[in-house]
């Protein structure tokens, strides 16, 4: 897939969560309650893109925005967002290179205590030397997507011929430059089947993460290259049966259902409070200052034009509602893993138009034998 207050507030000591250390995801205890910051800002800081992506959830163009955030107004939103320093910020878009003044946002990001990340399309923009300067300016951790076992398979998702060797070249040097390596991986029907070989390609980049997203219609994504839910419930379970056995993280993207099953199944789920769910531990800006509770789930709450981004997660009754359990319906509201889960409010909304609704795409019946 972004009055400018600048107050600094300090949150409260009262939730252990577990943020993202080395790079997006690996357990780390970071202390504050997770009502009052977030784990993950993401902010997309232009919609412009060369890629055609089918699953894109920005619906990314060749230009940027005209109404897109000003460098002056960039700056001021990350001074607001040092409230919560010890936060990661990704950028992203679009294509976040397409900003020229990417390096100036990245070092005051940096300087204000949050800590940076960027996920980049993978494109010619992705040089050395510019990585290098971004590396100088602050910046700490870089994701790029891998989207199938094949080339054919990648360069197809992506709408762009060459795109599966030119990703695996940006990789490698973001490794020889000292990053700390995440993929993402979007999975849909036409890939889920590529898992375990996709764990393979994955170890084989030196990744330290792997971030397997699970299709959300919105944007371009098509409801139906989306899993349904069986076909959640096995693609969750094969990651639960890798955890452990790669010399990376797994980290389920857009499927809180994960802890349901890490669960079930014995593993190691980490405290409930620091797992981030739409607008809870997570926030979204857009490239026009929109504030949602994520990428996929487009409900706006505020824009940073007017009201503090601070002020908006904290505060905003869209973000309040989806941090309260109590809130939710159908199954989710009556799932004894509803604090450890809480279902796809993102997938929810997409389905039936309520972000509290019960997670179509979950096939868990609560009470059931």
């Amino acid at each position: 897939m972004p009055a400018l207050a600048t107050a600094e507030i300090v949150p409260p000591m009262t939730t252990t969560a577990m943020p993202p250390t080395s790079p997006f995801g690996a357990p780390g205890a970071v202390g504050w309650d997770i009502n009052q910051q977030p784990v993950v800002v993401a902010w997309e800081v232009t919609r412009a893109c060369q890629y055609r992506c089918t699953h894109c959830r920005a619906d990314a163009h060749p230009h940027p925005d005209p109404n897109e955030l000003t460098t002056d107004e960039s700056l001021g939103l990350i001074d607001q967002l040092k409230a919560f320093a010890g936060s990661i910020l990704v950028l992203t878009g679009g294509d976040p290179l397409q900003r020229r003044d990417l390096e100036l946002l990245v070092a005051r990001a940096a300087d204000r205590g949050l800590r940076v990340a960027l996920t980049p399309s993978a494109t010619p923009r992705v040089t050395p030397e510019r990585l290098s300067a971004l590396k100088d300016a602050g910046l700490s951790q870089v994701a790029l997507s891998l989207d199938s076992s094949t080339p054919a398979g990648h360069d197809t998702m992506r709408g762009l011929k060459g795109s599966f060797k030119r990703t695996l070249a940006i990789m490698a040097t973001a490794r020889e430059l000292g990053y700390p390596l995440q993929v993402n991986t979007t999975i849909t029907r036409h890939n889920v089947s590529q898992i375990d070989a996709m764990a393979e390609i994955v170890a084989g980049t030196g990744a330290v993460v792997w971030s397997v997203f699970f299709l959300v219609p919105t944007g371009r994504g098509q409801r139906a290259n989306t899993l349904n839910a069986y076909q959640h419930e096995q693609a969750l379970r094969r990651l639960a049966r890798l955890w452990g056995n790669t010399p990376f993280r797994i980290k389920a993207t857009a499927a809180p259902s994960f802890r349901r099953v890490m669960i079930q199944t014995g593993h190691p789920a980490g405290p409930a409070a620091g797992f981030a769910n739409d607008g809870k531990g997570f926030m979204f800006i857009s490239c026009v200052g929109d504030v949602c509770p994520s990428g996929f789930l487009p409900l706006v709450a505020g824009n940073v034009r007017e009201t503090s981004p601070v002020d908006i997660y904290r505060a905003a009754p869209l973000f309040q509602s989806l941090r309260d359990p109590d809130q939710l319906t159908g199954r989710c509201g009556r799932c004894g893993f509803r604090t450890d889960c809480g279902g796809s409010r993102a997938r929810a909304f997409a389905y039936t138009g309520d972000p509290l609704a019960e997670d179509p795409t979950c096939m868990y019946r609560p009470g059931a034998a």
